[in-house]
């Protein structure tokens, strides 16, 4: 399902295993009580080199064995996500993708191993030529969901994933998109933000080797929304939400699941958005949440 614009929404670290459990204790779960699970990917359940320990494998797989519903969810475009469900053994169930503007369903059986189940696109055209008028060295990307990215330039090495096109910027300016991209954005004056906020836009900006980096997507679509229309969707009670991130685009999610978790190295603003804390991405944080899910299936 593809949607417009238009319809858009408005919307003390622990030792060892230990959970700064916060005001997650009043998250209660019972034996057969099926969840969803957010998970984070970068950050959170992978260093920023790709590492994914044994471990979190295990506990998701455990998860998903008991019958909870895993979810990926990430600022990842989906040909991105896809490999690491992979490596997760994932092939079925739900992935949110694109920080909440694209929602998949995993099937072995479909082409890609994929469905693409809800999709936010925009027309970028206005945010485009702002963006090169307040950033006329900045480089650009729209997101092909599945697919990889339509470029004006070559970007920085290994920091767009999938198949990039290299077009003419007036090209861009006639394609829908479900995310901008840009590289070497440099912090522009208040004017830009109120620009995009006039045209239905958030831009969010963030650090990649170096690189000042800014994604630009409808307000309001965030992790968070995707999130609750997939749980909505499934039938399963809000109070069974758990969410487990690192980064500014997590804010939301945290604070949309009855559990939020933020990692142990999360920014100020991510930690008081969320329930509770954990050990950082180093030593693994995402396990001993996972694992005290699974406990409860045990106890």
């Amino acid at each position: 399902m593809t949607i417009g614009l238009g319809d858009a929404p408005g919307c003390a670290l622990g030792d060892g295993d230990r959970l700064d459990q916060g005001r997650s204790s009043l998250f209660q779960t019972r034996a057969g009580d099926q969840l969803l699970v957010a998970l984070d990917v970068d950050g959170t359940l992978m260093t920023y080199d790709e590492f994914l320990s044994d471990e979190v494998r295990q506990c998701v797989a455990d998860l998903r064995a008991a019958g909870h519903q895993v979810v990926l969810a990430t600022g990842r475009p989906l040909v991105a996500v896809l490999p690491v469900a992979r490596d997760l053994g994932i092939d079925e169930g739900w992935v949110v993708c694109s920080n909440g503007s694209v929602t998949a369903r995993l099937d072995p059986s479909a082409p890609g191993g994929f469905v693409l189940e809800h999709v936010v696109m925009f027309d970028p055209s206005q945010a485009l030529r702002v963006m090169r008028e307040h950033m006329p060295l900045a480089r650009i990307a729209l997101e092909e969901v599945g697919v990889g990215y339509w470029i004006d330039d070559v970007f920085p090495d290994s920091n767009l994933h999938g198949l990039n096109t290299i077009v003419a910027f007036e090209d861009l300016c006639v394609r829908q998109t479900a995310r901008v991209v840009v590289a070497h954005a440099r912090t522009a004056g208040p004017d830009f933000g109120e620009q995009m906020r006039s045209l239905g836009l958030i831009d969010t900006y963030f650090m990649i080797a170096g690189t000042r980096w800014m994604d630009v997507a409808p307000t309001g679509v965030t992790k968070a929304y995707a999130l609750e229309r997939l749980r909505a969707e499934l039938g399963i009670d809000p109070a069974l939400t758990v969410a487990i991130g690192d980064g500014g685009n997590d804010v939301a999610m945290l604070g949309w699941a009855a559990r939020g978790v933020a990692m142990g190295h999360a920014e100020a603003a991510v930690i008081a958005a969320a329930d509770e804390v954990t050990l950082s991405i180093t030593d693994d944080g995402a396990v001993p949440v996972l694992r005290s899910l699974l406990d409860v299936e045990r106890g």
